[in-house]
């Protein structure tokens, strides 16, 4: 075995699998519930919730547009940098759990952009004139509010390949180490 697989492989060799299959089953279970239903939050949704209204803050002094973009844009980033970090210390199996934050973040997105020309879902404001529509104002600036749903769709669609590589991911590597002879080390 060489390349990427020998890496996994050898850094999967004499770790605990035991704790982290059930931590694998119930993360893939909350990602994975919220594409199809949108009552379901998942272990996820406080985090994006957060990441999302932060990000409109963040990104405002930019200017209306992105102040409005910003927070979908950084509830997107905060999965993706948890992705880096765990790449950086090389914790594949974490990569995989970033994977699911990423495509749970993915699933709430969709079903907001799905939104864009109904505005029906319940939104939330810090300011003093009222919510107002994140994608219906991004989408309509664009001259794109037709195009909602096969966004969503497509938003959708990623979310479940990134459930599906980081299932495999996370159960390759739960197989190596169950079935890798331990180190003497």
């Amino acid at each position: 075995m060489t390349g990427t697989a020998a890496t996994l492989r050898d850094w999967a060799t004499g770790r605990w699998w035991w704790w982290r299959l059930p931590l694998l089953l119930w993360l893939v279970r909350s990602a994975a519930a919220p594409l199809t239903d949108i009552d379901q939050g998942g272990v996820f949704g406080g985090i994006t919730f957060g990441a999302h209204e932060f990000g409109h803050l963040l990104w405002a002094p930019f200017g209306e547009w992105i102040g409005i973009a910003g927070g979908s844009l950084t509830q997107l980033l905060v999965p993706i940098g948890a992705a880096a970090l765990m790449v950086r210390s090389r914790d594949w199996f974490g990569l995989a759990i970033a994977g699911l934050f990423l495509a749970s973040s993915l699933r709430n997105l969709a079903w907001y952009v799905a939104d864009a020309r109904a505005e029906a879902l319940p939104l939330v404001s810090m300011s003093p004139d009222g919510a107002i529509h994140d994608w219906n104002y991004l989408l309509g600036s664009l001259g794109w509010l037709t195009r909602d749903e096969a966004l969503a769709a497509a938003l959708r669609r990623t979310g479940w390949a990134l459930v599906v590589a980081s299932t495999l991911l996370g159960a390759v590597l739960l197989w190596w180490m169950a079935t890798a002879p331990r180190r003497a080390d």
